[in-house]
Formats: C-alpha cells, sequence, structure tokens
C-alpha cells in the first residue's frame, strides 16, 4: 500500500492522502477485508500526529472489524502496531485507552470508515498558513501553480471540479490570498 510506504519514508501528508484515497475506495467497492490494515495505517498517522485518542479508536475499530470478517494482520506489520499501540496506551493512560478502545471497537466497519474519513479527533495542524494544508490542498495548489484549470485539475486528481473549488476556498481562507494568481505566485514560492 502507498501509504504505507510514504508512512515509512517519512512522509506523513502523502500517506494520510493515499491512506484516505485507500479508504476511499475500499469503501465504494466494499472491499472489507483491506479496511483493517487502512485504518491501522491511519491510526498510526494520528498517533504521529499526537491524536491519541483518535488513534486508539481506529485502532479499536480495526480489530473489531478484523474480528468480525476473520482477516489478520500481515506479520510484517505486527511489530509496528505493537510499538503504536504501547506508545498511545502511554501517552493517554489505561483508562482512558480502554474507553477509546471500546468506542472504535463498537463501531460498524462502515461506522468506523466515516468515523476515518470525517477526520474526527484533534490535529495538530494549524488553522492557517502553508501547514495548514492538507495533502489534497497541496495538491490543487501544485495544479493551479502549474496553470490548470479547476476542470482540468479534478480530472487529474480524479474528483470534481465542485471539490477542486470547494478546496480552493479552503486554500484562500487558510492562506489568506483572494485570487488564483495570488496563490499561484504564493505557490512559486513554496514549491
Amino acid at each position: 500500500m502507498s501509504a504505507r510506504v510514504a508512512h515509512a519514508l517519512g512522509n506523513a501528508e502523502h500517506a494520510e492522502y493515499h491512506a484516505h484515497q485507500a479508504l476511499a475506495l475500499g469503501a465504494d467497492i466494499n472491499a472489507t477485508l483491506l479496511v483493517p490494515d487502512v485504518l491501522e495505517c491511519i491510526a498510526s498517522l494520528a498517533a504521529d500526529a499526537d491524536s491519541h485518542h483518535e488513534a486508539v479508536r481506529l485502532y479499536g475499530a480495526a480489530d473489531a472489524t478484523r474480528q468480525r470478517i476473520g482477516s489478520v494482520r500481515y506479520a510484517l506489520y505486527q511489530p509496528g502496531y505493537e510499538a503504536n499501540v504501547t506508545t498511545v496506551r502511554a501517552a493517554i493512560g489505561d483508562d482512558d485507552f480502554e474507553h477509546a478502545w471500546a468506542e472504535g471497537a463498537a463501531l460498524s466497519t462502515d461506522e468506523a470508515i466515516a468515523y476515518a474519513r470525517r477526520g474526527r479527533g484533534e490535529r495538530k495542524r494549524p488553522a492557517s498558513g502553508w501547514a495548514s494544508l492538507t495533502p489534497a490542498e497541496r495538491d490543487v495548489v501544485r495544479l493551479v501553480g502549474e496553470g490548470l484549470a479547476n476542470k482540468d485539475i479534478a480530472t487529474r486528481l480524479f474528483v470534481s471540479p465542485r471539490t477542486v473549488q470547494s478546496h480552493l476556498t479552503h486554500i484562500y481562507t487558510k492562506l489568506e490570498v483572494t485570487s488564483r494568481v495570488q496563490l499561484a505566485q504564493e505557490a512559486a514560492g513554496h514549491t
């Protein structure tokens, strides 16, 4: 999975983007077997971002989904999984850990997917500036910087033009720019 590769290489933004893309695709085609692995990948990213309660809920949801569908974790991922679970347990304490795990485990697979897709939980991303942009927003900025129109950006990112416009609205607010030209100029200074 490209999300795990990006995460292993230290690129959390790309890992998060690809994990959410995989989760959306899995939900769209009802590929339940991949859901626990993707949830665990998103959980480890949340843990890395110090969103420990979110991470534990996602680990709990992944575990419950595995039990329902009878799947097992690849042995390759077991040591990292155990280390991450131990780390988040230590970060929030046993009682909070058990409570958050139970909340996640109580979610159906569809509810767990919806929870992960909403990205609930506290993010350590700032509210404004370049660091506040999501991976999808950064992709839109990059393509605006290449001079592409919304329709072309939508085609490139496999989203609707309306989604591109929504991203641009958020980007303008976060970067405090008012036009596409300003955005392209700002993007040139940050690539």
